[in-house]
C-alpha cells in the first residue's frame, strides 16, 4: 500500500515514468496457505482500493492501467503441508485505463482430465496480454520489445 501511495504522488506529480513497478510478497505459501493467503488477498485488495482511489481523485483513472500479475501460478490440489505448490497457470489482471470489465478467455477447468500434470492448463498466453496493452494502451511496438509477435487479445480495451 505504502509504495502504491508513492506512485499515485508520482503520477499526480506529471513525473515523465511510464512504468511503475511494484511488489507484494508472500504468496509462496507451501504451507498453512488458508489463513495466509486470505490475509496477503486482502492487503492487495486494500491497497489496489487505496491506490484506484487515489487515482480518481487525481483525475488519473482513465490515463493510469494497472497491471497485476502472479510470477507463477499455484497447484490445484493442496500438498501434504496445507499449502500448494508452485503451478503453471496464474492469475493477471488489468484494470482501470479504458479497459473493458469482464474476464478474457474461457474459464478453466478444474476437470482432472483436462489438467496438465496436476496443473491448470493457462487460457491466454501473458504475452499476449502484454503485447496488447504495449500496442494499444502505450502505443508502442510490442514485437520491437518482445522480440515476437503475440496475437493481441480482442475487447482488452474500449474506444
Amino acid at each position: 500500500g505504502r509504495d502504491c501511495a508513492m506512485v499515485a504522488k508520482l503520477i499526480a506529480g506529471n513525473m515523465p515514468t511510464r512504468v511503475y513497478y511494484v511488489s507484494h510478497g508472500g504468496f509462496d505459501t507451501h504451507a498453512n496457505q488458508a489463513g495466509a493467503h486470505e490475509r496477503l488477498l486482502k492487503q492487495f485488495g486494500d491497497a489496489m482500493n487505496s491506490f484506484v482511489t487515489d487515482l480518481g481523485k487525481q483525475g488519473n483513472l482513465r490515463r493510469v492501467l494497472i497491471l497485476a500479475f502472479s510470477e507463477f501460478g499455484r497447484r490445484v490440489s493442496e500438498n501434504a503441508n496445507s499449502g500448494t505448490d508452485h503451478g503453471a497457470a496464474g492469475p493477471l489482471f488489468v484494470f482501470c485505463g479504458k479497459t473493458n470489465g469482464g474476464i478474457m478467455g474461457p474459464q478453466p477447468s478444474l476437470d482432472p482430465r483436462d489438467l496438465v500434470q496436476g496443473d491448470l492448463r493457462h487460457q491466454l498466453d501473458f504475452r499476449s496480454i502484454y503485447a496488447t496493452v504495449l500496442e494499444q494502451h502505450m502505443r508502442v511496438s510490442a514485437q520491437e520489445i518482445l522480440r515476437k509477435r503475440f496475437s493481441p487479445v480482442h475487447g482488452l480495451f474500449s474506444a
